[in-house]
């Protein structure tokens, strides 16, 4: 967000954009909002991680400018698949912040994890209109990335469902008179089941999410419930609240997204159904709206809408990730990456479920706090993370930590 508010009175005509993560689910709902709006919108870039025939295939549909894969080894095909089209190809990393400093009015920031931030950072220092899917960029460099948005007079605009949900609630104008908001969190597909019976969890249940179709390593964070760990960090950034104004609420029909409290006693939320297309569609026509195809509520079929308070015992996740926005520096950062590698070898088979976040907070025991000031500390404690993260996960968590080291 923009200092001092996100948004502006902007108006549009057609509005050029582009999407970093286009295969990746955020970014298959956008193409699909793009290909149903046609008239309003002119892609230049897309960008893809390793599925260069889906990249082709929308970038052809959408007449996209540009058309970068992150892995070098699939260029070939990409450009195979493009040949005659017109459709500039690109690979490798440096392609991805091409993509992003390509003259993009708007841009959907896809990407999942750390790898987003160099082309993030690229869109945001050109003053663009970022979309802010990846909320572990704001988690591992929050401050740094909030300054250079200041700093550069670009403006983020949230997708997350809960961040968006609050954002339309939201008084930028008049923020004093905001007491705290509150994140909802469905609870995911365990929220019901004992501590102990989560041990056997397979990685087909983990990523089976009841209500939201995501991609793996959102839906794993949604079962353990880092993904709102996260999301608290990323909320404490974006509207510029203490963490202790920040709540979390379980609320299992996932109607209601996000509510934001004022301190005359009114509770402002946002409903809908869950579907990402929503929030992305707000983000996408802001400061207008369009039409989406998310299934209208009816809230007398629904008849009941429900809310506890989440069970930290169970789900230690939001503690961990609450101790490490409250320590700050570095914390965070060794939070995210941590959980990315955990979480990487859960899927692989490696580890447990339950062992995903045991091997982040043993993680951020191993690290010692430090400073978070410059990019290069940002990769310095991500890479330190990543490293101390895949030795506990190669030992299964059963080896004693490994001595404690320096990220600076």
């Amino acid at each position: 967000m923009n200092s001092p508010s996100p948004l502006g009175g902007r108006t549009r005509g057609v509005r050029r954009v582009t999407i970093l993560g286009s295969t990746g689910s955020i970014g298959q709902s956008t193409v699909d909002l793009l290909s149903r709006n046609p008239d309003g919108f002119e892609v230049e870039a897309l960008t893809a991680n390793q599925n260069p025939e889906r990249l082709a295939e929308q970038a052809r549909a959408l007449r996209a400018r540009f058309a970068a894969i992150a892995d070098p080894d699939h260029y070939a095909a990409l450009k195979e698949a493009l040949a005659g089209t017109g459709i500039k190809a690109a690979s490798g990393p440096e392609a991805l912040i091409e993509a992003a400093l390509r003259p993009a009015e708007w841009v959907m920031a896809g990407i999942v994890g750390a790898a987003g931030l160099a082309p993030t950072l690229a869109a945001i220092r050109r003053g663009a209109i970022v979309a802010f899917a990846n909320k572990e960029v704001l988690v591992c460099a929050g401050e740094l990335v909030m300054q250079e948005v200041s700093r550069c007079g670009a403006t983020l605009l949230p997708v997350d469902s809960e961040h968006n949900a609050i954002w339309q609630c939201f008084d930028l104008d008049r923020a004093d008179t905001i007491e705290r908001i509150i994140l909802t969190a469905s609870g995911g597909p365990f929220r019901e089941r004992a501590f102990e019976g989560m041990r056997e969890v397979t990685p087909q249940e983990a990523v089976a999410h009841p209500n939201w179709n995501m991609g793996a390593k959102i839906s794993v964070d949604s079962a353990t419930m880092m993904n709102k760990g996260l999301e608290l960090i990323e909320a404490h950034h974006l509207f510029q609240l203490p963490p202790e104004r920040v709540d979390i609420v379980v609320h299992p029909q996932s109607i209601v997204h996000g509510a934001v409290v004022y301190r005359d006693g009114s509770v402002l939320a946002q409903l809908g159904s869950p579907d990402m297309r929503t929030p992305i569609a707000y983000a996408l026509a802001w400061p207008d709206r369009i039409e989406t195809p998310a299934k209208r509520l009816d809230l007398a079929a629904i008849g009941r809408l429900t809310f506890e308070h989440p069970d930290e015992r169970r789900f230690p996740a939001l503690r961990v990730a609450r101790e490490a926005l409250l320590r700050g520096g570095g914390c965070p950062t060794v939070l995210n990456a941590a959980n990315e590698t955990a979480v990487h070898a859960f899927l692989e088979g490696r580890i447990g479920f339950l062992d995903i976040v045991e091997t982040v907070e043993r993680t951020l025991e191993a690290i010692p706090e430090g400073a978070l000031e410059t990019l290069e500390h940002v990769y310095n404690f991500d890479k330190t993370a990543r490293d101390v993260a895949a030795s506990l996960s190669s030992r299964r968590n059963s080896a004693p930590l490994p001595a404690r080291m320096d990220a600076s």
